[in-house]
């Protein structure tokens, strides 16, 4: 049966990991589903927003953004605690904050701020640069401004201060130390604090992040701690400052039922504090709220097992009952979703450079008359694969590895030449890939021949830094949906491992999604030579930006973002890749003194005449030249 569009959506997923805003068209080519103003849906083809922005000078790696989709996400997530909330007669209302933290370009802050606006979006600030971010950009007196983190004078004096300018900061206790620094600074600026606390739950976490809940988690307090805090509240007469109770659970969470169980056990700790004496009125229930990035739509760590709807209906309905069970008002909800939010916001796309194919399917030249026996002993056995079993096979396999490692020992004790060794693994390669291709047919496959398929997988070098520009799948084995953009109309014929540019064995991509749990390779489509064959990794918006790092001193890529205006595609807020120049000065180089430093070589080498007085201007254009390009591969 021939292959198809359908088939190439089913192989990656993508309408389940990619909602309604990735698709592939007729064509063949992924496309991003943007709304015009009047709110039509026009896909737009990737591999065609590659193309335009290498015509005008930003070539591959590029990252890209769409404000549609970090809106649409905003939407939808204020949309289904709103509907829950209207659907159970929820007295209270519904809060989103975003955490910096997960991506803190000016961009990113100005959208949400910009169209959240009209859902009272907020901001949570973790640091002190995290809080000036904040403070320039929410304009909203109703949105909320969460300070969480380790909080010194500066950081309080500066948020109690802004304040008075009414816009709404909630100062929250993360640490038993923290209440009375927070009313010293107060008391003497005479202003009123509004004050949250942080509570450590026992309930359990799951996924990734599983630690950041739990007795051990690192932040917050434990209920000892707590009605320490409540009790030194009222010892200072400020008990009427806590507004807030916050609780993290962690990021990522893949299960709803830990997320229930969680939710249930906050309630309980609020409507205490409630009966305590504390005005409260805000319930904080963190961050967690997981997407599906493998799109299995289960608990497995890269998925989860319910959606937004789900989300909000769970939580609105726990958060009542508890409430209405001891007669106190429904409180406004916040959720600090940050993954969830800006995930789908971005995509990272890069080009394949080069190939390395391990599977051999052209029959290699007979060796001659004169030729070693062992080479012609090797080739004797690729020609007896004929009957499918598993006997054979185990066999078949048993003595190709015997003949060339022989062959191997023969060429290091001198006997056999350096072409003939490569005769011998040309042969050997050919004969391993023809037993992988007959396994698929036995009932049971032997354990020896068990892990052959993966030896076969082939290196497709990719033109972008692991360590940059997805650096949770290196640290921690994160998954992200890695699929062609075009040539989706054929069959992807081809296993491979994505290996990066930065010269270290760590830098590849190697776990891909499945439904079926993960795969060891991406299937592709065989390169041809020189082909701009491109790939894009989705769902990338959430922390990668912000934790990439300079392996190799590959910097920032290009970015730019799509939209829609009048039916057309526009790019809007294009931003430089990184570079040498800025790369060198992020390590304390200064980029000047460097070109100092080696003009003084070349002279030298013009006074030995070693180079030309002309060589050394052509040189010099080029070490500038390459001072100021790009860091990446670029076809010159």
């Amino acid at each position: 049966m021939s292959w198809s569009i359908d088939k190439s959506k089913e192989l990656y997923s993508v309408q389940q990991w990619g909602l309604d805003y990735f698709n592939i068209n007729d064509d063949g080519e992924v496309v991003v589903n943007l709304m015009d103003e009047a709110g039509e849906t026009i896909p737009v083809s990737l591999s065609k927003i590659v193309k335009d922005q290498d015509e005008r000078g930003r070539p591959v790696p590029l990252l890209i953004r769409f404000r549609d989709l970090l809106t649409r996400r905003i939407d939808s997530l204020n949309q289904a605690f709103i509907h829950a909330m209207g659907t159970s007669s929820y007295q209270g209302s519904y809060r989103g904050v975003y955490p910096i933290k997960v991506n803190q370009q000016q961009q990113v802050i100005q959208e949400i701020c910009d169209f959240g606006e009209k859902y009272h979006y907020g901001l949570e600030a973790g640091s002190k640069p995290e809080l000036l971010v904040a403070l320039a950009h929410i304009k909203d007196p109703e949105a909320l401004l969460i300070c969480n983190g380790y909080k010194d004078q500066e950081f309080i004096d500066l948020a109690l201060k802004a304040s008075k300018t009414g816009i709404n900061i909630i100062l929250v206790v993360e640490m038993p130390g923290e209440v009375d620094a927070i009313l010293d600074r107060a008391e003497a600026l005479n202003i009123k604090p509004s004050l949250g606390v942080r509570f450590r739950l026992s309930a359990k976490s799951e996924g990734y992040w599983a630690e950041s809940g739990g007795d051990r988690s690192t932040f917050g307090l434990n209920a000892t701690q707590l009605i320490d805090a409540v009790d030194r509240l009222k010892e200072r007469d400020a008990l009427q400052y806590l507004n807030l109770f916050h609780y993290h659970q962690g990021s990522q969470l893949p299960n709803i039922r830990v997320i229930r169980e969680a939710c249930l056990e906050a309630v309980r700790v609020y409507v205490n504090l409630v009966q305590e004496g504390a005005p409260m009125g805000i319930l904080d229930l963190g961050g967690g709220l997981a997407i599906d990035y493998d799109g299995s739509h289960t608990d497995y760590i890269s998925s989860c097992n319910y959606g937004l709807n789900e989300y909000a209906t769970d939580l609105v309905e726990i958060v009542q009952n508890a409430c209405d069970s001891a007669s106190i008002p429904h409180p406004t909800l916040v959720t600090e979703s940050g993954r969830a939010v800006v995930a789908h916001y971005s995509v990272l796309t890069f080009n394949i450079l080069d190939v390395t194919s391990f599977a051999e399917r052209n029959k290699p030249e007979a060796p001659e008359e004169d030729d070693h026996e062992m080479l012609k002993s090797l080739w004797e056995i690729q020609e007896r694969i004929s009957s499918v079993n598993a006997h054979t096979l185990q066999e078949c396999y048993n003595d190709t590895l015997f003949y060339r490692d022989q062959i191997r020992a023969l060429f290091n004790s001198g006997v056999i030449s350096l072409r003939a060794r490569a005769h011998g693994e040309k042969i050997y390669w050919y004969t391993i890939t023809k037993i992988a291709e007959n396994l698929h047919q036995l009932k049971e496959v032997p354990e020896a021949l068990a892990s052959l398929e993966e030896n076969l997988i082939s290196f497709y070098y990719a033109n972008f830094s692991v360590f940059q520009s997805l650096p949770d799948h290196w640290a921690i084995n994160q998954l992200f949906p890695i699929m062609p953009l075009q040539r989706l109309g054929e069959e992807p014929t081809e296993k491979a491992i994505l290996a990066d540019i930065t010269c270290d064995c760590d830098g590849k991509v190697d776990q891909f999604i499945d439904v079926k749990g993960v795969k060891k390779h991406l299937s592709v489509h065989k390169r041809a030579p020189l082909e701009n064959y491109l790939i894009g990794a989705f769902l990338v918006g959430a922390y990668q930006e912000t934790l990439g790092d300079l392996h190799n001193l590959l910097g920032d890529p290009h970015v730019v973002s799509v939209g829609i205006e009048n039916g057309e595609v526009v790019y809007t807020n294009e931003v430089e890749g990184d570079t040498v120049a800025d790369v060198l000065s992020y390590v304390e180089y200064d980029p000047k003194t460097i070109e100092k430093q080696f003009l003084t070589t070349a002279e030298k080498a013009v006074q030995n005449s070693k180079i030309t007085a002309k060589e050394r201007r052509d040189l010099m254009d080029t070490f500038r030249a390459t001072l100021n390009g790009y860091t990446y591969y670029e076809n010159t």
